[in-house]
């Protein structure tokens, strides 16, 4: 009952839905108290509200923003009670006293206060933006000053709002004793207050404290590209639960060759991008984008097929590559929006099959088997678990936009698995990371989250009372406290290193700041490797984990596991090159073997049903790999799925942009010389070329010469341009 409230009022715990019922029956309560009038009973359910209110802003609620949709914003909440106050006064027969004219004129002062106060920081936040947001870019040719302190403008309103608390409780407080004074001084040192928070506000509009202008910003971009001439783009754009998409792409990057750019459109993105020594460059607006000088650029690759590609789609001067965010079966894997690419690249030979059997319009010749460098970091399996008890990563991808039962195992199946887990006849350690997009569309999808999370606590408690686990626990006692306190200790270094600069700026300041440091960049490198082999010592290799958030990472989990339950995703393609024995959910119910006719990634898999009973093929494949019927089934699906393990994927991807910039540059050199006036390269003859005398070049020059009429005019270029020939003179 509880979750299905925490479901509807759209709340993330307990403690949340608590505080919004609090809050929710306070405003009734007070204005009950009110009309009472009971002074006490007031003060206690106005304290109830305000604290409520606070603690909801406080975790981000989703509920704060629902009643701003429905015009019980927070502006009005606090309104309401001030006028609650009033009408308290009313009741209690001071209507016709000072106090209560004094509470009236303040609180239609400091409402009026709070206009310029919101106008200031909009005013201070518009003339503080730039154009675009970057990192590892040289912006010194434009002079951007420090941001003013986050105190001032971080959550501004809600402060501002929060400065009627002296009146308040000077009002009441004088009511309540009849020492009328006290309201006075509460009142006047709310209006002082906020007085001076527009005069703290007022210094950071002066020219001095303003950002450059949008276009001297440009220019300056504009400069730093044409000095640093990217060759090689990563474009991204997406929602902001997609972040993953191109982060999984930044170590690529980072080690492709020529000169790698990473080109964003949404600022929220921004921020969620993780470290890496590549320049980024986020550019909201179309037409900025647009006139960006990209004449350098010769490949442009896309993670995924979203409608702002468009905007750099029609730059022909480069070669655009969808690379995607995965490798599956998955019905996105062959979207016939592919069509637009000039190449697509896939990991192995099972893409370009897939878009064979998709039929979609992506020919054969536009695709390019590059490997997939992202799985460099995963371990091959050793044959013999990692720990005493094997350890089997549940990693469902999420519900999908339809309502297809095969998008995920999570609806049907999720319990199902885990709790033949849970069960099984030899203790097994559940590492559970749904997908980040989970519970976004359905609510059921959701909540089976929340009680798979709450099944593996569960069974956490019971294991934690089980005498053997408890001795486990005593001795790894010591080795858990030393991992958490290294955890502690490399979190902070981290965040020290997360962003340059000095604390609370903005992300203009941020841009100025936010320059490549290759011994940062190394240190941050390696704490992260520590941080890892710290998070997995600091609890024991037999209890259960629910792992969500960027970090640790898929990877890290595939690593720390034996075997994998997932569904038809990448993350399927990927797992597969460990080497280790997976699982995948027939969710739709086709039947094993129609399921693997549809899907290439499940050759190899042990088949589950929606009831998960052949669960245990796969832990008897991990415990003895000697008997795994399908060991040499995945050896053979991953070279088909993932390509050759020599060239490295590293190598291969490079030769394919290599390959691709000798393209784009043929093109450019061949529509230069149209355009320029010359006519292009004859045509060899056909016949010629397979007439047998020699190579043919002689016979083909000759022929082209005699076709060429000696006194025709020459072709005009500036007419076929259509420009004046007289205005390039």
């Amino acid at each position: 009952m509880i979750s299905t409230a925490i479901r509807l009022a759209r709340v993330g715990s307990r403690s949340e839905l608590l505080a919004a019922a609090l809050m929710m029956l306070g405003y009734p309560c007070v204005l009950v108290a009110a009309l009472v009038p009971d002074i006490w009973f007031f003060a206690a359910a106005t304290a109830v509200t305000y604290i409520a209110d606070w603690y909801l802003h406080q975790r981000g609620s989703y509920l704060v923003n629902r009643l701003g949709k429905v015009r019980a914003g927070l502006s009005i909440r606090f309104l309401l009670r001030q006028l609650m106050i009033i009408l308290l006064l009313a009741r209690l027969g001071l209507a016709e006293e000072p106090l209560f004219y004094a509470a009236v004129a303040c609180f239609l002062l400091f409402y009026g206060l709070q206009a310029p106060q919101g106008a200031l920081t909009t005013l201070i936040r518009l003339r503080r933006s730039l154009p675009i947001v970057t990192r590892n870019v040289d912006l010194h040719a434009v002079r951007i000053p420090d941001a003013p302190p986050r105190a001032l403008l971080h959550r501004a309103s809600e402060k501002m709002l929060h400065l009627d608390l002296p009146a308040v409780v000077g009002v009441l407080i004088a009511a309540g004793t009849g020492e009328d004074f006290i309201g006075y001084i509460g009142a006047a040192l709310t209006l002082l207050l906020a007085l001076g928070y527009n005069a703290l506000l007022v210094p950071y509009l002066r020219r001095g404290r303003r950002a450059p202008s949008a276009q001297v910003v440009l220019n300056a971009l504009d400069t730093w590209l044409g000095e640093y001439q990217p060759t090689v783009v990563l474009y991204f754009s997406g929602s902001s639960e997609s972040a993953y998409q191109g982060n999984m792409w930044l170590d690529t990057m980072a080690a492709v060759e020529g000169r790698p750019l990473i080109v964003m459109r949404e600022r929220n993105l921004v921020a969620q991008l993780a470290d890496t020594s590549v320049p980024v460059v986020c550019v909201p607006a179309g037409t900025h984008l647009m006139n960006l000088n990209l004449s350098t650029v010769r490949v442009c690759l896309y993670p995924a097929n979203v409608g702002k590609n468009i905007h750099m789609l029609r730059v022909p001067t480069m070669k655009h590559v969808f690379i995607g965010h995965g490798d599956s079966d998955k019905l996105a894997s062959v979207n016939p929006y592919s069509k637009v690419y000039d190449e697509v690249w896939t990991a192995g030979r099972a893409g370009r099959d897939r878009y064979a059997l998709a039929d979609v319009g992506v020919r054969d010749e536009d695709i390019v088997e590059v490997g997939r460098p992202q799985l460099a970091p995963i371990q091959s399996w050793t044959g013999t678990t990692r720990n005493p008890i094997p350890t089997v990563l549940y990693a469902p991808t999420w519900e999908g936009w339809d309502n297809n039962p095969g998008n995920t195992s999570l609806l049907l199946a999720g319990e199902n698995i885990v709790r033949r887990l849970l069960k099984a006849d030899s203790p097994v350690r559940v590492i559970y990371k749904p997908h980040p997009f989970t519970g976004i569309r359905s609510p059921e999808a959701k909540a089976v989250n929340a009680r798979i999370k709450a099944l593996l606590v569960a069974s956490a408690r019971e294991r934690a009372a089980d005498p053997r686990w408890v001795k486990e626990a005593s001795a790894a006692a010591a080795g858990q406290a030393e991992a958490a306190a290294e955890l502690i200790r490399i979190e902070a270094r981290l965040a020290a290193l997360a962003k340059p600069g000095r604390s609370g700026g903005d992300e203009s300041e941020e841009s100025r700041v936010a320059l490549s440091d290759p011994a940062r960049q190394t240190e941050i490198a390696g704490l992260r490797v520590e941080w890892n082999d710290a998070y997995w010592r600091s609890f024991g290799w037999w209890e259960h984990r629910t792992v969500t958030g960027a970090q640790p990472k898929l990877y890290d989990c595939f690593n720390q596991s034996d075997a994998m339950v997932s569904d038809i995703s990448s993350v399927v393609s990927d797992f597969i090159a460990s080497g280790k024995p997976y699982a995948v959910t027939d969710s739709a119910e086709l039947g094993a073997e129609e399921f693997r006719r549809q899907n290439t990634a499940v050759r190899a898999a042990v088949i589950l049903s929606n009831s998960a009973q052949e669960i245990d093929e796969l832990l008897r494949a991990v415990a003895d790999p000697a008997t795994d019927p399908l060991a040499e089934a995945r050896h053979e699906l991953k070279a088909y799925l993932l390509g050759p393990d020599e060239p490295t994927s590293m190598e291969q991807f490079n030769a394919a942009v290599q390959a691709l910039t000798v393209k784009a540059e043929a093109r450019n050199a061949g529509v230069a010389q149209r355009v320029g006036g010359q006519p292009p390269a004859p045509l060899p003859d056909p016949e010629a070329e397979f007439s047998g005398a020699g190579d043919g070049t002689a016979e083909i020059a000759a022929e082209a010469e005699a076709a060429v009429d000696p006194d025709a005019p020459a072709p005009d270029a500036d007419a076929e341009i259509g420009a004046d020939p007289s205005a390039l003179r």
